[in-house]
């Protein structure tokens, strides 16, 4: 970190993950984060498929530098996705990389990180329920712009019109769409689609999101399965048997809609199968299925496969939009940028890192640090004491 206690260095580079086009500052964070005092540098480029250009970055007060440079003379690196080991194996000692770095997927990141003193900061393991947490909150963020774009893309899709429609050639019938999961993404894709002219519905196994869904003008639809919901609101994972139960119930439901969007994204695991091959050789040819839980490790949808396009024998459409965000590029870049000076401002309050154990965001957003891991779950799935002090030293040695 530097000498001084008033200025850090800040930098941004160009996602290298295929088809990301969203970046980790925009320029109007690049100017908060300049006039809380820090340099910010910017890799030549990086915010072009966001349509911010490197003047619009100069013309609010940051520099633009080749990536190299950016990673040398940076002691903050922020990224939207966990990036790949090109970048990791340039961090040196003392920084910090600040992102959606999807820890608990990567275990082995997090020990090399720490063993080479580099800090680690995740917007995944944020506590999302305390309010004060709100303007760090990325995951939100970029799930209200793939809720709204999940809508679009499936009106798109969709081979007929989303609202009623009265013509002199005859009446079209809305469509009758299904939003899977009522979270942040799933109320954005409600809204949007019931602005969009659609017959909706919103199903959740929490009872309590009934008033949020039919507050949108939506139908709600909850499941039979008792005690589904979790600490802070949020839906816990369910049973195998009560897996099952929710599968089954479902496909009696979905048969009769003709757009089905799934939501149930779940950090470091895999997402549930919520619509099976059963389900979707019961749909109608045409159907459409929008699957936002879609990733490497499996989605909501049999078959989906991350940013790929399928269809079906019997003519479904299923789309694996797992990062949808990214085809929202400016909106979601502007969103996540906020959130990311939120998170500098609270970590760097005088230019360099300060973590403060007693505060419940720093004890949960930063993975590791100073060669410790110190985050209790991700502590837990390395197998290390839940308290560093009762293990060694507390240092994670690299594998």
């Amino acid at each position: 970190m530097p000498a001084t206690t008033t200025e850090a260095a800040i930098g941004a580079l160009k996602e290298s993950e295929a088809g990301e086009r969203r970046v980790a500052l925009d320029p109007a964070a690049a100017a908060s984060l300049a006039k809380l005092g820090h340099v910010v540098l910017i890799e030549s480029g990086a915010g072009d498929e966001a349509s911010f250009p490197d003047a619009a970055y100069v013309a609010s007060g940051a520099t633009i530098l080749s990536r190299a440079n950016v990673i040398a003379r940076a002691d903050v690196v922020a990224v939207v996705r966990a990036p790949g080991a090109s970048l990791l194996s340039k961090l040196r000692s003392g920084q910090t990389i600040v992102g959606l770095l999807d820890p608990l997927n990567n275990l082995a990141t997090v020990k090399d990180l720490a063993a080479r003193r580099v800090t680690m900061v995740a917007f995944e393991l944020l506590p999302r329920t305390l309010s004060r947490a709100q303007s760090m909150d990325a995951l939100s963020s970029q799930a209200s712009a793939a809720g709204y774009r999940a809508a679009i893309v499936a009106a798109e899709a969709f081979g007929r019109y989303l609202p009623m429609l009265i013509t002199a050639s005859g009446t079209a019938t809305p469509a009758k769409v299904i939003v899977i999961g009522t979270g942040v993404a799933g109320l954005q894709a409600i809204a949007t689609t019931r602005r969009l002219g659609a017959v909706v519905t919103g199903y959740d196994v929490r009872a309590a999101s009934r008033h949020e869904v039919e507050s949108l003008g939506a139908t709600f639809l909850t499941s039979t399965i008792a005690q589904a919901e979790g600490n802070g609101g949020y839906a816990k994972a369910l049973t195998p048997e009560q897996q099952a139960e929710q599968q089954s119930e479902l496909a009696a439901a979905l048969k009769s809609f003709d757009v089905i969007i799934t939501t149930a994204k779940v950090p470091g695991r895999t997402p549930p199968m919520l619509v099976t091959k059963q389900t979707l050789d019961a749909l109608r040819p045409g159907s459409i299925c929008i699957d936002l839980g879609s990733s490497e490790r499996g989605g909501n949808v049999d078959g989906s496969v991350v940013g790929t396009k399928t269809l079906t024998q019997g003519g479904v459409t299923i789309i694996g939009a797992g990062e949808l965000a990214s085809d929202l590029p400016t909106s979601a870049s502007q969103m996540y940028g906020r959130n990311v000076v939120a998170v500098i401002a609270s970590l760097l309050p005088s230019g360099v890192f300060a973590l403060d154990p007693s505060d419940e965001v720093h004890r949960n957003i930063v993975v590791c640090t100073d060669g410790e891991v110190v985050n209790a779950a991700i502590r837990a799935a390395l197998g290390l004491a839940t308290n560093p002090a009762e293990s060694d030293d507390g240092k994670v040695l690299a594998s």
